[in-house]
């Protein structure tokens, strides 16, 4: 007898690459949960990044899934920093419903030092500098930009603050990354990645339950004022601050006994999972027009025995143009 498919709701069903929708009634909380596995390690692997950059770009990519499976439009959502770090430059853009990609930009030399004195943290890094979140609908609508200082805090803490800043949401945040070894067909070792990540949000029917501390107003604001928090957001901040990498990674645990495991005593239900793939937006068409709006000089600068070789940051991919190709009108 053939073994029984699993169905919506349990454990396994949704597997790796897939967000899972869930919300727990009992807290008036709505989130999504995720496991990367082939599409972060493909991604990855394909720039053979240094270990502390993999696993920062890879915390970048969770991020971006997570809130970018929640848009409701045909557009793209990016996450990106620029700061003054080993690392400099993060870029993450999800292409709804599903098509992600990803690269980071560091300095061999300062990471290099970094690595030496022990400070591979993401803060530090990233060091100061901004993290913007933009949403881009379309040629016929204005793009959208929400940007954050990167000061030191963690992109789980940095992801909180945006949605406090842009929509008023009370929201948690946990991501994980885990690196692992093994072997290939031919018995030789390898490394490989996952993460994972939850968000969670507090949206009850009465909006003033969403009320929340002020945010600190710079010098003179002593910060001493008395406030209230709704008992539900407590219990479920208080709930997902449980959640280890460890569990957010492992293939064996799985996003449904995961989120059973935080919340089943208040009542979680899980909805249909999205999936979520590498998949570069890049093209030898679009590239080619954006040469075509070179200059002669340009043109002449940037070939090389008679033609222009173009290779994509994001998913490594070369194109090579001939220069009366470019020349075209």
């Amino acid at each position: 007898m053939a073994d029984k498919a699993t169905e919506l709701g349990e454990f396994g069903f949704a597997g790796d690459d897939r967000v899972v929708p869930f919300q727990v009634e009992g807290l008036d909380v709505r989130g999504r949960a995720v496991q990367l596995g082939p599409l972060v390690n493909t991604i990855l692997a394909r720039h053979d990044y240094p270990a502390p950059v993999a696993r920062l770009l890879a915390e970048a990519m969770v991020l971006t899934v997570l809130i970018g499976t929640s848009l409701k439009f045909q557009g793209k959502f990016t996450v990106q920093t620029k700061s003054n770090g080993p690392v400099d430059l993060l870029v993450v853009d999800f292409s709804t419903p599903e098509d992600v990609r990803a690269y980071a930009r560091f300095d061999e030399d300062a990471l290099k030092t970094a690595v030496e004195e022990d400070r591979t943290s993401p803060e530090a890094l990233l060091g100061e500098g901004v993290l913007a979140f933009t949403i881009d609908q379309g040629s016929f609508m204005q793009p959208y930009q929400g940007i954050v200082p990167l000061d030191g805090t963690s992109l789980e803490e940095i992801a909180g603050v945006y949605f406090r800043q842009s929509e008023q949401i009370p929201t948690r945040v946990r991501l994980g990354v885990a690196e692992f070894f093994d072997r290939d067909e031919e018995g030789h070792p390898r490394r490989g990645w996952r993460a994972g990540g939850l968000i969670a949000q507090f949206l009850p029917e009465a909006p003033e339950r969403m009320r929340q501390p002020d945010l600190h107003g710079g010098d003179g604001d002593d910060g001493e004022y008395v406030f209230s928090e709704d008992d539900a957001w407590s219990e479920a901040q208080v709930l997902v601050d449980t959640v280890d990498a460890d569990e957010l990674t492992d293939p064996q645990i799985g996003i449904e006994r995961l989120l059973f495991r935080l919340f089943h005593e208040r009542g979680v239900r899980v909805y249909q999972p999205q999936p979520v793939f590498d998949r570069c937006s890049c093209s030898r068409e679009k590239i080619k027009g954006v040469l075509k709006s070179f200059s002669d000089e340009e043109i002449e600068e940037s070939q090389e025995d008679g033609a222009i070789t173009v290779t994509c940051e994001f998913c490594s991919t070369t194109y090579r143009y001939e220069a009366a190709e470019v020349r075209e009108v």
